[in-house]
Formats: structure tokens, C-alpha cells, sequence
């Protein structure tokens, strides 16, 4: 049986084992920041963790972020972040399940388009995301981060 559902205070440490596989290199935060941040997400209207459960195991995780907007007659936008199915069951079909399951929660709210980015140079990763209906064609993202 297969469930999406927003995650819950119980579902930390399923997500944080797949946000490994997503970031192999991050450091294992041992201060509690994490499980704050994680807090933080599940309180606050407008972001949704998700996860996909097979046979009760959580194998998959998205994160979408409504975002309120003035214009397109003041309809919020969506951007998803942190897309990861478990190594252990990658092209079975449940990554397009959950990416279809989350851009409904965005049309849903409202949302007249939602975004993504991604890092990976992996043509597979790409081809991925063209098939759940985004195209890398209609914008042109710019990413700065702090010197």
C-alpha cells in the first residue's frame, strides 16, 4: 500500500535518512538544530514536508514551499526543494507519485506555477523532472550564496 501524507514529529529520522542520500558530505548536526528546523517546517503554515510510504516505510520526501504573491491577481507560487526517493527503490515509478501528488497540493493552494532547482548534472535527474511536467526552458535561475 502506498500513502502521501505531510510528515509528522515521528517522521524525522526517516527523513533525515533520505536527506542523507540527497547530501552524502553534510555534517550530522549533534546540537538539536536540526530536529528545531525540522520543528520549525511542520509549524508553519505554508510549507509542507511530504513523505510517500510503501508498505509503511518511508521511502520518498519532497518539501513545498507556498509562497504569498502580489502579482498574477495576487496567486501564491510554489518552489519545491529536497526531491529524494530512497537509492533502494529509485526508478519504480514512486518518484513521479510523489512530484504528482505534491505540484496537486500547489494547484490545490492556489499556486500558478511552481519551481524547482536542481544541482545534479545527471541526465537521468533531468529527464526526471521533465517528465513530472517542469520545463527548463521558461526561466533562467541565478543562485548566490554568502563570500
Amino acid at each position: 500500500m502506498t500513502l502521501f501524507r505531510e510528515a509528522g514529529p515521528d517522521d524525522f529520522g526517516h527523513v533525515m535518512r533520505l536527506y542523507r542520500q540527497l547530501h552524502p558530505k553534510d555534517p550530522v548536526l549533534r546540537d538539536g538544530s536540526d530536529a528545531a528546523a525540522f520543528a520549525q517546517i511542520l509549524g508553519s503554515p505554508g510549507l509542507h514536508l511530504f513523505v510517500l510510504e510503501v508498505d509503511g516505510a518511508v521511502v520518498a520526501t519532497t518539501y513545498l514551499n507556498l509562497i504569498p504573491n502580489l502579482t498574477r491577481s495576487a496567486s501564491p507560487y510554489a518552489v519545491i526543494e529536497n526531491v529524494v526517493v530512497d537509492e533502494a527503490v529509485r526508478g519504480t515509478g514512486l518518484g513521479k507519485q510523489i512530484m504528482a501528488r505534491t505540484l496537486q497540493a500547489a494547484w490545490d493552494a492556489g499556486c500558478y506555477k511552481a519551481m524547482l532547482q536542481t544541482g545534479s548534472r545527471t541526465p537521468a535527474t533531468h529527464a526526471f523532472y521533465r517528465a513530472c511536467g517542469f520545463s527548463p526552458d521558461a526561466k533562467t535561475a541565478y543562485l548566490a550564496r554568502p563570500s
